[in-house]
């Protein structure tokens, strides 16, 4: 496993999922309709959370499974970028910008150990993940109930900060995928790791991508 190595793999990612989105993104654009896209949305969100999974506990699938997860993420987030651009033009670019803009800022942290990962670090940014991914399935568990949990959707001031809060905890966990890859690289990790460590960095890039956009859409909708 190399540093160079996990960098073009996982620009091979990112240009996988440019160009699955573009799919999604053109079909929204011609039909002008969201209904065009919702079965390539629903379809790419299910099969990037089982691609995932797989991937998470067999890391050796990760040469084969890691540009089908960002295949199926493109879709995803090609037909949601679609819908919002539609609704608040604009608001598409700001949150590639400022997605590319955090990833950039906080490499350079890193680099120059201005923010560094810590064991005190991680743990508290990983129990902040996991406690926002507690509160996504109850939420998504009350919505099969026609139940809304308070301020998470608002855009109001709380959901605001809410979801300032979980663009930050995204944001960090940007670090601990450096860390990931610069310690596996150092370890002399085997070579199949190195699309693991850009599948890694993929999951949180999409997650961080899909926070700023639902942050922009609360700030437009006001």
């Amino acid at each position: 496993m190399t540093l160079s190595g996990t960098v073009n793999k996982s620009f091979f990612l990112l240009l996988v999922l440019v160009c699955a989105g573009t799919f999604t993104w053109n079909r929204f654009n011609e039909a002008g309709d969201y209904a065009a896209v919702a079965p390539w949305v629903i379809g790419g969100a299910i099969g990037g959370l089982v691609t995932a999974l797989i991937v998470a506990f067999r890391k050796t699938t990760a040469p084969f499974l890691a540009p089908v997860y960002a295949a199926l993420q493109g879709l995803v987030l090609g037909g949601i970028s679609a819908a919002m651009e539609f609704q608040y033009p604009g608001i598409v670019l700001q949150a590639v910008v400022l997605t590319a803009g955090t990833l950039g800022c906080l490499l350079v942290a890193y680099m120059t150990g201005a923010i560094k990962a810590t064991e005190n670090f991680k743990l508290g940014v990983t129990a902040a993940t996991g406690a926002i991914l507690l509160i996504y399935l109850v939420s998504f568990g009350m919505r099969l109930f026609g139940m809304e949990m308070p301020y998470i959707h608002d855009n109001g001031l709380v959901g605001i900060g809410i979801s300032v809060v979980i663009v930050v905890i995204a944001a960090l966990n940007l670090v601990l995928d450096f860390d990931f890859i610069e310690a596996g690289a150092n370890n002399g990790a085997p070579k199949y790791m190195e699309w693991y460590g850009a599948f890694g960095l993929m999951v949180t890039l999409v997650w961080l991508y899909i926070e700023i956009l639902r942050l922009l859409s609360k700030l437009r909708s006001r």
